[in-house]
């Protein structure tokens, strides 16, 4: 059992950019879901995603696995990191805000630090637990709680927390059988193996050849949403997997909230709210703690307490 990684200078700024793009990611689906069934908006993120990473990923001289074993472990992360969750929470968009939904992602990282802990891959830490604790609360504090939930918040916040759960299932997976895959293979072969699981599933639910044409609008979101925040993203997310290991990775969840408030009030002029700063000063706490190296130093100690 290995002790959690500590991140420094550069994994920390992939770890924003990976919060800016699946914090637009989010609204992006959003967008998607008004007209579109959850599932066919899974298959054709994957789809695009992987065909926008083929490109890249010749040009770079990697070839595709040759033996059904050696996909295996891409089928895994596909299941895990994509059709599970993709699938869940853009089912929970439909009963529940993207800001709510995005929040409940938050949940991430504790599920991927208590897998990791289950499975003996890194050491459940008192600095970690608490970080993560914080970083919950924080984006509680963010959304703010107005009204009783309904019936179908129930149901869309029960969807959206499966998705966090599997994602936490991928991080110890990617830890277990990517670590030593580049980034660029990883994110196009799982991407490869989500497409063709999203194939069978879709026509089988879907059948998306008797859907509508969706407006333009729809059809540039989800253009958007595969070759940012799928494609491009993926390729920073596996970067940080193995520089930072798996439950670092997942702190990006705690980040999304904070970097769409951010990105709706350069952009669309939202205001920022008091429960906004609390939130996000609060969420920062969580970081250090999980980050751990200030909070060692202040109490004087060489590694992180246990």
């Amino acid at each position: 059992m290995e002790t959690a990684k500590t991140m420094d200078g550069q994994d920390w700024s992939f770890l924003i950019l990976l919060s800016i793009l699946w914090g637009g990611a989010y609204f992006l689906a959003g967008v998607a879901v008004r007209e579109l069934p959850p599932l066919t908006v899974v298959m054709v993120r994957v789809f695009l995603a992987a065909l926008s990473l083929l490109p890249i990923f010749w040009y770079m001289g990697f070839t595709l696995p040759k033996a059904f074993r050696e996909w295996l472990p891409f089928f895994g992360m596909g299941l895990l990191n994509n059709v599970i969750p993709f699938g869940l929470i853009f089912a929970g968009q439909t009963y529940i805000t993207v800001g709510l939904s995005s929040i409940i992602n938050a949940m991430t990282p504790l599920f991927a630090v208590l897998v990791m802990a289950g499975f003996q891959q890194e050491r459940l830490t008192i600095n970690r637990v608490i970080g993560v604790l914080l970083g919950v609360v924080g984006v509680a504090v963010l959304r703010g709680f107005d009204g009783s939930i309904s019936a179908g918040q129930t149901i869309g916040i029960l969807l959206c927390l499966g998705g966090a759960l599997s994602y936490g299932f991928a991080a110890l997976w990617g830890r277990k059988f990517l670590g030593g895959v580049p980034p660029v293979k990883s994110a196009t072969c799982q991407l490869m193996c989500s497409t063709l699981i999203m194939l069978v599933v879709v026509s089988l639910v879907d059948k998306p050849w008797t859907l509508d044409m969706p407006s333009a609008n729809t059809v540039w979101s989800l253009v958007a949403l595969a070759v940012f925040g799928t494609a491009l993203a993926y390729i920073v997310f596996f970067k940080i997997l193995v520089r930072a290991g798996g439950s670092n990775v997942m702190l990006v969840t705690l980040l999304i909230p904070v970097t769409a408030m951010l990105l709706g009030n350069i952009f669309l002029d939202e205001a920022i709210h008091a429960k906004e700063i609390v939130g996000a000063l609060i969420i920062g706490a969580g970081l250090l703690f999980i980050d751990g190296r200030l909070v060692d130093r202040f109490l004087g100690k060489g590694s992180t307490a246990e």
